[in-house]
């Protein structure tokens, strides 16, 4: 769908201006327009989705961000994040076309564990690889699905130390975090539990699902319920910086120099991200003591192939591996870890009798973002190089019966993106794409008008940054009388 909107704000004073037409702004934008507020959704770059878009190489259209949506439960079923997300953005389920996984994989040396959206697959794959342990894996699972103050400010305990209240084995500890931290950790080593939570809920006992035309339909909808319910969308108009006065945002000031005055400010640009937006003679008493960045960023390579991955006897949706002794979820001192990853292929989706037009192989690993960003043009370009095949080598391990002479054979365009295509579509202080390792989870900032919805306010994944923004627009304003 062209993404097409006026390039400047039509009015000076909104009921609520949003900073970031990521899937948070704008399904806040959306649920805020239903109840009949005058919104506007700020957006410096030409695209919607943030993280989660797109972009056109040689002709071809390749996601960033999107592996699959989490979250997926079937129709009928009730009380879960997809279905609280469907009603309250009034979409229909069909609109999203969400086709199931076909089956997914945690391969570390030795051992692997297959899930697909069923839980029990799982937990017989534990029964079969830990017997000793599949007891009090079921008693942290029962622990994951009673726990309730996901929400809740304060303390949270390490989902370590949870763990190994129940889960006595290191190996299958790891087992574990991994998909969970590739897939929504903002913390080096560890996650908040109330993350963990989150994570363990969407993946393994929720589940993956795409659209088959992967994210362009998500932010496809989204743009039509924007348009249908009226909100007005600005491309190319970021935000300059955020003037306070008397503890309130008192006027929005884009990079054009237009000034915008809103009664309430919802930002998705990130917890840091937007502090530093804020001017004013209060800020340096109100801005917090440290700043509260993130470090965990990424690189991906694409190949894009001239077969199905099934042709190649590939049948996996998405395999998460390491061949460490023990996982390390860290900033890697060099430009890429290729220890451990995520491998992707979009094509391992059950979309019937439809499917991508030709294969894609995704492998995703941890990168250094100031190392990324030091080298030269030249230099970017040739480690880019570099990196992609000893990725793709580390990645073949894991792949069985793919060879690396398969795979080149069959490989007909590639690209990678970095840390520094992260920063341009997100504007994340490091290429941080999970943004700050401590939450936000009320979204309340120093400032009375000022809030957060997003990665930093502690809702993961795509069906979560939407939730976010609901739920921050719910919480900060039309509670609000």
């Amino acid at each position: 769908m062209p993404d097409i909107a006026p390039q400047k704000p039509g009015e000076s004073h909104y009921d609520v201006i949003i900073i970031g037409a990521g899937m948070a702004g704008m399904a806040a934008a959306i649920r805020l327009a239903h109840f009949g507020k005058k919104v506007c959704l700020l957006e410096r770059h030409t695209v919607i989705g943030g993280l989660n878009s797109f972009y056109k190489l040689g002709g071809r259209k390749y996601d960033v961000g999107l592996h699959a949506v989490t979250n997926y439960v079937g129709p009928g079923t009730r009380g879960t994040p997809l279905v609280k997300l469907l009603r309250q953005l009034r979409i229909h389920r069909e609109e999203l076309d969400l086709c199931e996984q076909a089956g997914s994989k945690v391969r570390f040396p030795g051992e692997e564990l297959r899930f697909t959206n069923d839980f029990s697959v799982l937990e017989a794959e534990v029964a079969r690889a830990f017997p000793g342990q599949v007891d009090g894996f079921r008693s942290l699972a029962g622990e994951v699905a009673a726990f309730e103050d996901i929400s809740a400010t304060g303390e949270d305990p390490s989902a370590r130390e949870m763990i190994r209240r129940h889960v006595t084995d290191r190996l299958l500890e790891d087992m574990i975090l991994c998909p969970l931290m590739y897939y929504g950790s903002a913390r080096e080593g560890d996650m908040d539990f109330s993350q963990f939570v989150i994570m363990f809920r969407s993946i393994f006992m929720e589940g993956f699902a795409r659209p088959l035309e992967g994210v362009r339909r998500l932010t496809g909808v989204l743009l039509r319920k924007l348009r249908d319910a009226g909100a007005e969308r600005c491309m190319g108009c970021g935000v300059r910086e955020l003037r306070i006065e008397r503890a309130h945002v008192a006027e929005v000031v884009l990079d054009s120099g237009r000034v915008l005055t809103a009664g309430a400010v919802l930002s998705s640009a990130g917890a840091t991200e937007t502090l530093r937006l804020c001017q004013g003679e209060e800020v340096a008493a109100l801005r917090p003591e440290e700043e509260n960045a993130g470090r965990l960023s990424f690189v991906e390579s694409i190949n894009v192939l001239s077969v199905q991955p099934t042709a190649l006897g590939w049948n996996e949706t998405i395999v998460f591996f390491n061949d460490s002794d023990r996982f390390d979820y860290s900033v890697p001192a060099d430009l890429v870890d290729p220890r451990s990853g995520v491998i992707c292929f979009p094509n391992n989706f059950d979309y019937g009798d439809r499917q991508l037009k030709e294969g894609f192989l995704r492998i995703t690993c941890l990168a250094n973002y100031r190392r990324w960003t030091g080298l030269s043009d030249e230099e970017y370009r040739e480690r880019k190089d570099a990196w992609f095949d000893r990725m793709v080598s580390q990645a073949l391990n894991f792949m069985s019966p793919l060879d690396r002479e398969t795979l080149d054979r069959v490989t007909v365009a590639r690209d990678m993106f970095t840390p520094r295509t992260i920063t341009k579509y997100t504007g994340h202080i490091n290429g941080a794409v999970y943004g700050a390792p401590r939450k936000i989870k009320d979204g309340r900032t120093p400032y009375k008008n000022l809030f957060l919805c997003g990665t930093d306010q502690g809702f993961l994944g795509i069906t979560g940054a939407m939730l976010s923004g609901i739920s921050m627009a719910n919480l900060h304003v039309l509670s609000r009388r």
